[in-house]
């Protein structure tokens, strides 16, 4: 399914909260707190010249964020980032002056932290990045997962020392839960969705986000003509398309949002004109996007900022991921997980259809930008997916595995 945006508001500035939390000042935070971060380094552009000939486009440029800070995810830019500065803003509240990052080690600000507790509910990705940075901060973590997250997603977040509970239901009950339980406890919530009257701490972690965007201008030669984001609850796709929109106003790329068919929440809101939870159906294989209800603060970006929205089926996903494993000619080979590689399988659908090429303007002198959202974040389920195991996929074409 695809729906071009005809959003009242569409193309229209952001509201100007929305535009400082995905402004320039905001993205060189973030920069300067990753300066900090052990292990940080630009993750790789990719190009893949082979498949823009075979897809009828100039380039295809792929972020692979599963090389990210060790977490295999584009999520290692947010949560973390998120609990750090809250730990700071705590310590620099009680210690009665700004507190920088470069403090953050230091035995007051530890002390501080340690006396804190952050909670969130997960698919996977988003509660090991929040784990990731409550062990960094030395604060106390609980992450609430639902019932289809796997054992391996539990044990890689577990291991980040965080107290798991577990959650009947799905992701949207355990965000529930999780947001009860905190308040309950006097917890601090960092939730990568939001609702009303929490929008502050969601703000941060799509903040976080911003870094894969400052690398990848960097590294591209010239602006992408459209880019292509999958989503879940769209925090992903509403920083993409926020920036970008603050950065080049009506200049900016065509954008489209991807959503599961199975999960399709951000697909209806555009439809429907607000926001909308849809009814849960068969799980879908994209784990990391199956959320039933957009976060408020991604929905009201998008509906400025997004210039279509369209759905994908699992076999997409599945094609897309084999694709990035198996690339044509000499294009690298990519590890892409279940939901990382959902912005190709979008392409490829449009790419092969001339009534949707002519609606988006894609043509051969059309400059692709996609996002490797994850690696292979179950090694297990990638196997059975492709075929191969990520390590297979890296021996055989000589790359590093994410």
């Amino acid at each position: 399914m695809f729906l071009l945006n005809e959003h009242a508001d569409h193309r229209k500035p952001l509201e100007a909260t929305d535009a400082e939390v995905l402004g320039v000042d905001a993205a060189k935070t973030v920069e300067h707190f990753l300066h900090h971060r052990e292990g940080h380094k630009a993750t790789p552009l990719v190009t893949l010249p082979e498949l823009s000939k075979q897809l009828g486009v100039a380039s295809i440029s792929m972020k692979d964020e599963g090389l990210r800070l060790g977490l295999g995810s584009f999520k290692a830019l947010g949560g973390s980032y998120a609990v750090i500065r809250l730990v700071l803003e705590e310590a620099s509240k009680r210690l009665d002056r700004e507190v920088d990052i470069a403090e953050l080690q230091n035995d007051a600000v530890k002390e501080i932290a340690s006396r804190m507790t952050v909670a969130c509910a997960t698919d996977g990705n988003h509660g090991r990045s929040v784990a990731m940075g409550a062990q960094l901060v030395g604060a106390k973590c609980s992450i609430f997962v639902h019932s289809g997250v796997s054992k391996e997603r539990i044990a890689a977040i577990a291991r980040y020392g965080a107290d798991m509970i577990r959650v009947d239901g799905n992701y949207d009950d355990s965000i529930h839960e999780a947001a009860r339980v905190a308040e309950e406890k006097n917890w601090i919530t960092v939730s990568d969705t939001s609702w009303p009257g929490y929008e502050r701490i969601p703000g941060f972690v799509m903040q976080g986000y911003t870094a894969l965007l400052t690398e990848a201008l960097r590294q591209m030669p010239e602006l992408p003509t459209h880019v292509f984001v999958q989503a879940g609850v769209g925090g992903i796709a509403a920083t993409v398309a926020g920036h970008f929109s603050v950065l080049f106003g009506d200049k900016r790329p065509f954008f489209t949002v991807i959503d599961p068919s199975r999960a399709a929440c951000l697909y209806e809101s555009a439809r429907a004109g607000h926001p909308v939870k849809v009814d849960h159906a068969e799980c879908t294989v994209m784990a990391m996007l199956e959320c039933y209800e957009p976060s408020l603060v991604a929905w009201r970006i998008l509906s400025h900022a997004a210039d279509a929205f369209m759905t994908v089926e699992d076999d997409d996903a599945v094609e897309a991921m084999k694709l990035l494993a198996n690339p044509v000619g000499s294009d690298p080979a990519v590890v892409a997980g279940e939901s990382g590689g959902v912005g190709l399988a979008a392409l490829a659908k449009i790419a092969a259809d001339e009534n949707l090429r002519r609606q988006i303007g894609l043509d051969a002198n059309s400059r692709v930008f996609l996002i490797n959202t994850e690696g292979a974040t179950d090694p297990k389920l990638y196997a059975e997916l492709v075929g191969q195991t990520p390590e297979q996929v890296v021996a055989k074409n000589g790359k590093t595995a994410a």
